[in-house]
């Protein structure tokens, strides 16, 4: 099968307007941000001062080098117009809709990745075609829970993994915004989970992963992709049920290509039903931005 590229085509709250020199121009719903962007390095279409003029915020980051790549840009926001500190957007694609709280944090972030609509619409789609009770999705690394919230909405029973308290706190804001609850929440260290349930003989029909480059858990634990993913994907081929299955990873801060992820998922998935590639955003002015690389598939 060949990469594909793919993007969310649903979203009327999202538009990535234009982009170039390091930097993103962003609408969230009615709210117009500037964010760094590393992988920009082309010229922008719109005027600097054209940016300015829609822009209701800027996050300008510490580093010097603006294309440097990192999990977590420190910086601070300026406030080009009034806009409140958090606010809420939907997603909505005809078979389901979810709501969704953003807000302006010390990193650039705003809790939500927009390209990760399209794996939305593929966890709801897998579970509702399932068609049978009682399944269970573990989402690792979920940060404020999108997927976690998808995959509730379809019927599953959601284990949430995360080692941010403040993300933790985040994702059960969006379980209640959008009227649901039993999300069970786990606040650890993903690797040292999945193999402690390993060890307990646990069992998911789903396992979404979107880990980052490097990172601590709760008790100072260190989580390195580079030296940790392969086995960590070993670890969740040994949870996941062997019929009425999904699995999908997602890598974008680290900058590896697609191939990476293929090959380690296939050393432990078999099957043929299955897609890798890279998410992209498109842009009115040609200037598609791409948002790092999935495999997922399903049996």
């Amino acid at each position: 099968m060949n990469l594909k590229l793919l993007h969310p085509a649903s979203w009327s709250d999202y538009e990535l307007i234009d982009s170039g020199e390091g930097e993103k121009l962003e609408r969230f719903g009615s709210y117009i941000l500037i964010r760094p962007e590393p992988q920009a390095i082309w010229s922008k279409v719109l005027s600097e001062k054209e940016w300015s003029a829609l822009a209701h915020a800027r996050f300008d980051r510490e580093q010097k080098d603006r294309y440097r790549f990192a999990d977590e840009v420190k910086g601070g926001w300026k406030k080009l117009k009034s806009m409140p500190e958090s606010w809420p957007i939907s997603y909505s694609n005809g078979q389901f809709s979810i709501t969704l709280r953003l807000a302006l944090t010390g990193f650039g972030h705003v809790g939500v990745f927009p390209e990760q609509g399209v794996n939305w619409n593929f966890i709801y789609e897998t579970i509702r075609g399932f068609d049978t009770d009682a399944l269970r999705v573990l989402n690792l690394f979920a940060y404020t829970g999108a997927a976690s919230i998808v995959a509730c909405k379809a019927g599953a029973e959601v284990t949430h993994v995360d080692a941010s308290r403040p993300g933790l706190n985040w994702a059960n804001q969006n379980m209640q915004l959008n009227k649901l609850g039993d999300i069970r929440w786990v606040y650890e260290d993903a690797f040292k989970f999945v193999k402690r349930e390993v060890k307990r003989g646990k069992k998911y029909n789903g396992i979404i992963m979107d880990p980052p480059p490097y990172g601590r858990g709760p008790e100072g634990e260190k989580w390195t992709l580079h030296e940790q993913l392969n086995e960590l994907v070993r670890l969740c081929s040994e949870l996941i049920e062997q019929k009425k299955f999904f699995f999908i990873l997602n890598m974008y801060a680290a900058g590896l290509p697609a191939l990476v992820g293929l090959n380690i998922a296939k050393t432990y998935f078999s099957g043929s039903d299955f897609e890798w590639g890279e998410f992209y955003l498109k842009s009115a002015h040609n200037r598609h931005l791409p948002m790092g690389t999935f495999f997922r598939m399903r049996g």
